[in-house]
């Protein structure tokens, strides 16, 4: 079924799972932040979405998905003319984790979540969905967890540095002009940053443009493009950075998933 994902309520529904798949145009690209029974799984077919629940921001390159457990306030925003598709479960259902994590999805469980994206909603208990169904969800929990998030904070500062840097992740402005510029001490700063986020701050501002650089070639983005959006002075050192993190340089690690998202 594809449909508006924003007007789309799934606690009318009381199956194990159901799913919706989603074009995503220009004008339709975020969801607010909301709640609802069921936990989701946001899986990206094609772009990037961000989700945000709170202190922690999630980043959903193609072929990946982020898992939100049911009643967790969050908000999901998409890159332009994404497509995705969103797999609703009963609490429950599947032995998934208690909190967001970003998972990298099998073809298996892509074409599953696919198929049943096709099917209608009130599938009969006993019919072959329903079987698919258990196949799903017995097969989610072993999906592996990939690094792709940003913890950030409900504290006031570190949210002002957060969306600065996300507005503008190219700003190179020292921690101690940070310091100053949320009238801290750097010292001070330094503590609050561990302390509400467990990273320091140049591993907290590294993932943050991770985060940010992924989005964008998610989008179609060059890998010299986002070398220059996020101020580094070379691609070599922009691409140091990606491989470190990620353990594959850009162009790899999206191929990987393009190929796994063609398996």
């Amino acid at each position: 079924m594809n449909a508006s994902w924003r007007s789309f309520d799934p606690d009318r529904n009381t199956r194990p799972a159901i799913a919706l798949r989603v074009d995503v145009s220009d004008n339709d690209n975020e969801a607010p932040v909301h709640q609802h029974r069921k936990g989701q799984l946001v899986l990206a077919l094609r772009g990037g979405v961000v989700c945000e629940v709170p202190n922690a921001r999630w980043m959903v390159p193609p072929n990946c998905a982020v898992w939100v457990p049911g009643d967790l306030p969050h908000s999901n925003r998409v890159t332009p003319n994404a497509r995705i598709c969103l797999l609703f479960l009963e609490p429950g259902a599947a032995a998934l984790p208690q909190t967001c994590c970003t998972l990298a999805i099998s073809p298996l469980v892509r074409e599953l979540i696919l198929h049943l994206a096709g099917q209608p909603h009130d599938y009969a208990p006993d019919s072959r969905s329903a079987r698919l169904v258990q196949v799903l969800l017995e097969t989610l929990p072993d999906m592996p967890v990939e690094r792709l998030h940003l913890p950030i904070s409900s504290e006031a500062r570190i949210r002002r540095i957060a969306d600065a840097l996300t507005a503008n992740p190219a700003d190179r402005s020292t921690l101690p002009e940070w310091a100053r510029r949320v009238a801290m001490s750097e010292r001070s700063l330094a503590r609050l940053m561990l302390r509400e986020t467990g990273l320091s701050f140049g591993r907290w501002r590294q993932q943050l443009q991770l985060l940010v650089a992924l989005r964008h070639l998610a989008a179609g983005a060059t890998v010299q493009q986002v070398s220059a959006e996020l101020g580094y002075e070379s691609v070599t050192a922009f691409i140091t950075m990606f491989k470190k993190a990620l353990g594959q340089p850009p162009a790899k690690y999206l191929a990987a998933l393009t190929r796994a998202q063609q398996a």
